[in-house]
């Protein structure tokens, strides 16, 4: 057995700094995603909101994500990804404060919609810098840590909700709580560098290898770095590149991520990240504390499950636990809305049913497709577009979030649970054939290496 240098010890730690600071956008990302799950419950308090106003100030924060995702691919690949990860930051810290300080729904919504667009921003360009840092060993692994930092955040928001629950101004707390990790996120990224593969596009080939060989210093960096150049458009004259920067087989790694974007959406796990507290109530818990304790328990799975993606992506590859994962979700959705639909017609008691129907709904989301759809879209883009092209696949992403929280309240009282979570379970079962015929196995294979298999015209499940 070889031993372990103080020289791979330095690359592993230096690795792992680098992920954790920049996953802080993660855990802003899941607070704000989390924490309006408890604070609504106030919120309802201060201001009598319909179900219609609820669906906005919960998917107001999905208007700006969609902008966030729109301008932000080509806003990285211009200005790189360190000083967009350093302008989220300054957002969310804005965005918090501007919450903790509304003086009425619209302003409230307004905050939220600033939020929003750091959200998108975030959710495109971290796992963007991670996986172009990453050495293809461990790319799986480090990734993960972003959606392993969203689930973090969202335990951080319920445990903040239960803390400032009885306070007064709770909510206003609860919201305002953001501007920390913001603060410490803005001070982190500073002292990072860029991406080597940026910086390459931008001919910038030695500050790139000094990065190389600060995180992997056992490799050969000018190796990686024609590896590298050998993506990038050849020089050509200005109005033949700008003809020749999208190409017609670069069509089918965009449409594979806007669709991974549709099932990690539609599947239903945002109505039930924003409304857990809510659904609880109407499952059985009549006390708004007791609703507020289940919540955290839902969070604390959501976050320990993710270690098992963190441990097995790498190693199990990413389509086999998401056919375990989105089985496992499917099961659970039915099961929920069955829980339900019996509470409904026969008057049953099954309040522990719906409990344990989240639980393993959130339990197997966190393994599977919480993060692995995040490291796909990371891995299957074309390096010329990727910016771009993950850009449109997290745009995607928000616009899918956006219709669903906006309806999900109107759908409650119109259908019913049941069915609005049966629906969701009919996604998932298109979701398990789609991942079979169409989602690529990337496990083991270097960003360039997929590339030329797209470039090849493979089908996906010849990877």
């Amino acid at each position: 057995m070889n031993a372990v240098t103080p020289k791979k010890r330095i690359k592993h730690l230096l690795l792992y700094v680098i992920a954790g600071v920049a996953s802080l956008g993660g855990l802003l990302s899941g607070f704000d995603t989390g924490v309006i799950s408890g604070a609504l419950l106030f919120i309802n308090d201060t201001w009598l909101l319909t179900t219609l106003e609820q669906g906005w100030v919960v998917s107001s924060a999905l208007v700006g994500a969609v902008v966030g995702a729109a301008v932000n691919g080509v806003l990285a690949d211009v200005y790189g990804r360190k000083k967009v990860i350093i302008a989220t930051g300054t957002i969310f810290a804005i965005g918090s404060v501007l919450c903790g300080f509304a003086t009425s729904v619209s302003w409230l919504i307004a905050g939220r919609m600033i939020l929003g667009l750091a959200i998108g921003m975030v959710n495109f360009v971290i796992p963007l810098y991670l996986s172009e840092l990453s050495p293809q060993k461990v790319r799986g692994m480090l990734v993960s840590l972003y959606q392993l930092a969203i689930t973090a955040g969202i335990l951080f928001s319920y445990l903040i909700n239960r803390i400032f629950a009885l306070s007064e101004y709770n909510w206003r707390w609860m919201l305002g709580a953001g501007l920390i990790p913001a603060l410490i996120l803005l001070i982190g990224i500073s002292f990072l560098g860029d991406t080597p593969r940026w910086l390459i596009s931008k001919k910038r080939e030695n500050e790139a290898k000094e990065i190389f060989q600060k995180i992997e210093p056992d490799e050969d960096a000018d190796k990686h770095i024609e590896e590298i150049k050998s993506t990038l458009p050849k020089a050509v004259k200005t109005s033949q590149k700008k003809k020749k920067v999208f190409e017609s087989w670069m069509l089918m790694p965009v449409s594979v991520g806007i669709i991974i974007m549709f099932i990690q959406i539609c599947t239903g796990i945002n109505t039930i990240i924003y409304y857990t507290a809510t659904i609880f109530k109407a499952a059985g818990f009549t006390d708004t504390i007791g609703a507020l304790y289940a919540t955290i328990g839902v969070g604390f799975v959501n976050f320990a499950m993710t270690f098992v993606a963190i441990f097995f992506t790498d190693k199990v590859g990413r389509k086999p636990l998401l056919y375990a994962g989105l089985s496992g979700m499917t099961v659970s959705l039915f099961a929920l809305g069955a829980s339900f639909y019996f509470k409904n017609t026969l008057g049953l008691d099954l309040k522990w049913v719906s409990v344990g129907s989240i639980v393993t709904f959130i339990a197997c989301f966190a393994f599977s497709l919480g993060p692995i759809a995040w490291i796909l879209i990371s891995e299957i883009m074309p390096l010329k577009i990727r910016g771009t092209a993950m850009s449109i696949a997290t745009m995607s992403n928000f616009a899918f979030n956006f219709i669903v929280a906006l309806i999900f309240p109107t759908l409650l009282e119109t259908i019913g649970e049941a069915y609005t979570f049966w629906i969701f379970g009919f996604v998932g079962i298109f979701s398990l054939f789609y991942t079979y015929y169409y989602i690529p196995e990337t496990k083991g294979r270097s960003l360039e290496q997929i590339e030329q298999n797209w470039k090849k015209r493979l089908p996906a499940r010849k990877f």
